[in-house]
């Protein structure tokens, strides 16, 4: 979400748990799924100093849940019957970096680190932790650039490499196959002169990630879609760049996606979805817009939007978008005609007096995090609320 508006201002408030509700919505239309249900299984709280920022369950199929709680540290969840907190890996182990993201590879997380949020960002770097056995998770090692700063917003890996979206520090390659001695290959900022010809660099992150078969397809924020092929680890290039033109002018933000054949479903702050055709990654076509914020009216409608559409995951089976969506909480879009999403459902909605930041899913479970924030939307609780959909 737009860094040079100071994205969310945020403050140390008493943690408030406030009754969720839920509403369904049954729209008709090409694509249109069965209805969908979402129950509330379990509130997993914490503090505005711990927050709660992008939670994923064990992709091994183990119980466990792993949360990025930025100046929390990594935090591990026992979540086989009632959530119990079992492991606490402190920032004290990264040189003081916020925990900021966090991935999973086999028995490894690779963890985002340094603040980048507001003026007290820190330097860009990650961590890779041996969670082999979760209860006893440990620090494998750990790479950061005291030179550097502006922090992290995400790390992925593919094969015997890690990626890692080092905000206005773009993007940085790492060889992991010594997990215990990662070694940087190279790294890529990706120009800032689009698609505004006299940009603001503050503006300009790499935020949101997908690596497919060397290609990376990296959020960059102000700066739009950028495709970068990286199979000359040494010399990643951009072969692609996309940039809404219905926002010139206004402040824009992709801030992440997933990615499904040739089509990118891009989270696109306060202008909701955009549905990318990534055939040619030289002419990348705008196949759809799902915009029910309506950003483009008015330059200043970040400040009043109803929903910052921020983390995305995706359920390939039932072709169904989750979108964290700020003071609106949760959005659920259907895409089996990319051409036509058709929203479902939404889960939380804008009077709750609370707002998330990260969405993940893992076998009809959604694990929502919700922030601590003052601007643009008011949030004074953070945690993950563990959910069940149909």
């Amino acid at each position: 979400m737009p860094d040079h508006k100071s994205k969310y201002v945020f403050i140390l408030l008493s943690g408030f748990i406030f009754n969720l509700s839920s509403c369904k919505k049954n729209d008709s239309g090409a694509g249109a799924s069965t209805d969908i249900t979402v129950t509330l299984n379990e509130d997993l709280s914490s503090t505005c100093a711990e927050m709660f920022l992008t939670s994923k369950h064990d992709n091994l199929g183990r119980p466990y849940l792993y949360i990025a709680a930025k100046d929390g540290g990594l935090k591990i969840f026992n979540i086989t019957t009632t959530p119990t907190l079992i492991k606490t890996i402190a920032i004290s182990n990264f040189g003081s970096l916020h925990v900021m993201n966090l991935s999973q590879q086999g028995n490894f997380l690779y963890l985002a680190l340094g603040n980048h949020f507001g003026t007290a960002a820190q330097s860009p770097g990650f961590a890779i932790i041996d969670v082999s056995d979760p209860a006893n998770a440990f620090v494998k090692s750990y790479w950061a650039n005291s030179s550097l700063s502006g922090g992290a917003g995400i790390i992925e890996t593919e094969g015997n490499y890690a990626y890692l979206g080092a905000m206005k520090n773009g993007l940085m390659i790492f060889d992991v196959s010594d997990k215990a001695l990662p070694a940087l290959k190279s790294s890529i900022v990706p120009s800032i002169f689009y698609p505004d010809p006299n940009p603001d660099p503050a503006k300009y992150n790499a935020r949101g990630m997908i690596v497919r078969n060397d290609i990376v397809y990296l959020c960059y924020d102000a700066g739009g879609l950028r495709i970068i092929n990286a199979t000359d680890k040494l010399n990643p290039r951009q072969t692609g760049k996309f940039s809404n033109p219905d926002m010139n002018g206004k402040p824009r933000a992709y801030n992440n996606l997933v990615l499904d054949g040739s089509y990118v479903y891009a989270a696109v702050d306060y202008c909701g979805m955009e549905v990318l055709n990534v055939s040619d990654s030289s002419n990348i076509k705008l196949t759809s817009w799902w915009n029910p914020w309506k950003c483009q009216v008015n330059a200043l409608n970040w400040f009043s939007s109803n929903g910052h559409a921020n983390e995305i995951a995706y359920d390939a089976t039932k072709k169904l978008i989750f979108i964290s969506s700020g003071k609106s909480d949760l959005q659920v879009v259907n895409v089996s005609d990319p051409a036509n999403p058709v929203f479902k459902f939404e889960y939380g909605g804008v009077n709750n007096n609370m707002g998330t930041w990260g969405v993940s899913i893992y076998d009809k479970r959604i694990y929502l995090s919700y922030i601590c924030s003052v601007i643009p939307f008011s949030s004074n609780w953070t945690g993950v609320k563990i959910l069940q959909y149909n």
